[in-house]
């Protein structure tokens, strides 16, 4: 997966560097040269980058009528990023994606200063569009262990060793509250036998690792589909595999849910992800301490794990509304 990732990146990349002048497209060579050797950016993320700094001279380019030069760009004023804007929000893109294709712009300006070859300074002039701010929406406890639980597929007509993955791969993100690009990410070699280890090193965002332990549960759950599944699973392959063997894709695992969503009566909230933050919402709830959290999550910043707190004292406001006998009257 990691080789697909990376030729997906370099594909980005070139067609960044095709589109763009000569001078801008050295200027960007040496940008995306340092997001992967200095800032040791995933692939996924180098190709996000390039995506969005394409998108953001193309549209730039079409007001010019001609590919942007050095020049051009440090000549920008507010209003031309503004119109860039504008004329993304025309086609119907959400104020998030506005936002981080900005960023990405941004990133490409800050490089241009500090390497002494210009400044762009309306990229940071302007503010961003507004994002609204939206809780996480996690599950009830009962409802993620069923998501998790092989009991749950009973009846299902599908082979028993794709069940038993499913139901490791969801147990696995409600127990460790891992990505599904983390746990997808795993091989063989990274998950303890049943009895000899409780942690595992998750490979996160932007290269960096962390130490997460693991239920006994979750491992025993694993180890019951790796003795399962047909295929030969050596130590530094994919641990999850899909159904012709190769690594399983997340698009899989989110029709897994889908499936069982449907059967569970569960809201479409209900999403792999959505395991994540119950993850770090029940820990919260039970006592655990956001840095804590933080760390098992991989957060960068704890103010991204503070969102979690908001969720749970909305739980704790709608428990004592619902259960307050004067709560009604207030």
């Amino acid at each position: 997966m990691a080789s697909t990732d990376a030729q997906k990146a370099e594909r980005a990349e070139r067609g960044l560097l095709a589109g763009a002048a000569p001078d801008v497209a050295a200027a960007l060579t040496g940008w995306l040269g340092r997001l992967g050797h200095e800032r040791r950016l995933a692939a996924k993320t180098r190709e996000a980058y390039a995506r969005d700094v394409a998108t953001f001279l193309g549209v730039l380019a079409r007001q010019l009528g001609h590919a942007p030069t050095m020049a051009d760009l440090a000549q920008m004023q507010p209003r031309d990023v503004r119109a860039v804007i504008a004329a993304r929000r025309a086609e119907g893109i959400e104020a998030r994606t506005q936002m981080r294709f900005l960023a990405a712009a941004r990133s490409f300006g800050r490089h241009l200063e500090r390497e002494g070859l210009g400044k762009v300074g309306a990229l940071t002039a302007v503010r961003g569009p507004r994002i609204p701010r939206t809780l996480p929406r996690p599950l009830t406890m009962a409802d993620a262990r069923a998501l998790s639980d092989p009991a749950t597929r009973a009846g299902d007509a599908r082979e028993a060793w794709i069940l038993a993955r499913d139901a490791a791969v969801l147990a696995l993100l409600y127990g460790s509250g891992l990505r599904i690009s983390e746990a997808l990410g795993l091989m063989r070699r990274d998950m303890p036998l049943p009895g000899r280890g409780d942690q595992i090193l998750v490979h996160g965002k932007g290269g960096k690792t962390r130490m997460v332990p693991v239920l006994a549960s979750v491992i025993a759950g694993i180890d019951a589909y790796a003795r399962a599944c047909p295929y030969d699973l050596e130590p530094t392959g994919a641990l999850f595999r899909g159904a012709k063997g190769g690594p399983l894709s997340p698009r899989v695992v989110q029709l897994a849910v889908e499936r069982m969503r449907g059967a569970l009566g569960l809201p479409d909230s209900a999403t792999p992800h959505a395991l994540r933050h119950s993850f770090a919402t029940h820990l919260l709830g039970r006592g655990g301490d956001l840095r804590s959290i933080q760390e098992l999550l991989g957060h960068a910043s704890l103010s991204t794990t503070q969102i979690y707190a908001a969720v749970d004292t909305q739980t704790l406001m709608a428990a004592w509304k619902a259960s307050h006998p004067r709560a009604t009257r207030t």
